[in-house]
């Protein structure tokens, strides 16, 4: 099968790769409908996330057709279409069981290398890195699902596939930034990035009762799409601080999240002290988003840190954090958590994400595709990748369901059958309480961002 593959930093290539095979009885097989690229992806591109090997598939946001299950699988069946959570989640360890399960105990195939990175093993991840369990990508015409009762949803019906596709990552990541850092009626949160996650991370402070969202950013398309799509005010400051500061009565905001991650951008001269130590690999991440979220706060408030970071950061202001009594959180996304509520409100029209959907492109347009979201060229902000190239939607038609059938135990090296053959290659068939303000922070000295 054709899939995409990381072929050194700053490298990709379309190959071929052996189809995947069902490795225990709780996996499924899923056959690409619909994929996306994401800014998180970039930091492999660029050599940021180490344990990366030549020939990784990459990709973790997807939906497909179920094709193949396995005999202990309950809630699937072929024919299915299902949108995947980018962590797995086995469902059965301490973590799955708490609601986190980014961090299961049971999904990442290489333990160690977490704990030397962080201090402990993450959860898996579909085309992220050794380090976080070595599966492979999404962006491949198959795809195999581990613990698929856990980690892979029906999509309902009414909502199509690009709508569904980011509802694997993006939109729980930024939903769960809201609600972990406490959103309640009447708060004031302020965004850093107005990329998909920064996006969705407004959203859902309005719908948790937000009095108003405030995201900035340093690309006026993307403060545009927001405000369109979003809801907002849209105005220009030169000092970010300080408006902060002059539209929250001098307090700050009560939540601040951060949405851009360890590539963040700024104007200032910390952004060239930043660049050259990560060059220099003296740091890991830039995190210049982060400090200026910690500034912004108000006294006794909450930052939470959802932008992907993979070790240390120079010039931290854990003082700022002790001496205003911050909370501090941060997580990768517990897709589980959130997946079937999102889905839900998508149904009901409480969420919008297709416009997210800025170009569509083939597999083999893949490269190029995450070329333009990195250097944000042509207006892009997110790439969805079909297999064929082609903008319609699926061919999944309710009730179009085949009989499920079961993987039997996984056959001998060079003796494995499928249990049912592929299918052809061909893809078958404002009115909101709170306000959301954005800030684009104009020339000057102060700091910019992008998510």
């Amino acid at each position: 099968m054709k899939a995409l593959t990381w072929e050194g930093v700053n490298k990709l290539a379309v190959e071929q790769v052996p189809d995947p095979v069902p490795r225990n009885d709780q996996d499924v097989i899923v056959r690409l409908v619909a994929g996306t690229t994401c800014g998180s992806d970039l930091h492999l591109i660029g050599g940021h996330i180490p344990f990366m090997r030549s020939g990784d598939v990459i990709g973790h946001e997807f939906v497909g057709e179920v094709v193949e299950v396995g005999s202990a699988v309950r809630r699937h069946a072929v024919g299915d279409r299902v949108v995947v959570c980018s962590f797995v989640g086995c469902g059965r360890c301490w973590y799955c069981t708490h609601d986190l399960w980014s961090l299961c105990d049971n999904t990442n195939t290489n333990p160690g290398m977490g704990q030397a990175l962080f201090g402990d093993d993450t959860g898996g991840i579909f085309g992220y890195s050794h380090a976080m369990g070595g599966l492979r990508g999404s962006d491949a015409e198959y795809v195999r699902v581990p613990f698929a009762d856990h980690g892979a949803f029906t999509v309902p019906e009414g909502v199509d596939d690009t709508s569904a596709v980011f509802v694997c990552d993006s939109v729980p990541t930024g939903w769960m930034g809201a609600d972990l850092a406490g959103v309640k009626p009447g708060d004031i949160v302020a965004v850093w990035g107005c990329g998909a996650v920064g996006q969705m991370a407004a959203r859902a402070a309005m719908l948790l009762g937000a009095e108003h969202v405030i995201s900035i950013d340093r690309i006026p398309e993307r403060l545009a799409m927001t405000e369109q799509h979003i809801g907002s005010e849209d105005y220009t400051s030169t000092d970010v601080g300080a408006e902060l500061r002059e539209r929250t009565g001098g307090r700050g905001p009560d939540v601040c999240i951060e949405a851009v991650g360890m590539e963040a951008h700024s104007d200032s001269p910390v952004h060239l002290y930043d660049q050259v130590k990560q060059q220099l690999r003296l740091q890991t991440d830039r995190p210049t988003a982060v400090r200026q979220a910690v500034h912004a706060c108000r006294k006794g408030g909450t930052v939470f840190i959802l932008g992907v970071f993979a070790g240390a950061v120079d010039k931290f202001p854990l003082g700022a954090v002790i001496n205003k009594g911050l909370t501090v959180r941060g997580a990768q996304q517990h897709g589980q958590r959130y997946i079937p509520m999102l889905l839900d409100r998508l149904a009901k029209g409480e969420l919008s994400t297709s416009h997210l959907a800025t170009h569509t492109v083939g597999l083999d347009q893949a490269p190029h595709a995450y070329d333009m979201v990195k250097h944000k060229t042509d207006r892009c902000v997110r790439a969805v990748i079909r297999p064929d190239g082609c903008a319609a939607e699926s061919r999944w038609r309710p009730g179009a369901r085949r009989a499920a059938t079961p993987i039997p135990a996984r056959a001998p090296a060079g003796e494995e059958k499928r249990t049912c053959p592929r299918p052809s290659r061909t893809r078958p068939s404002r009115s909101w309480a709170a306000r959301t303000v954005f800030w684009h922070a104009s020339a000057g000295t102060t700091p910019r961002w992008t998510g």
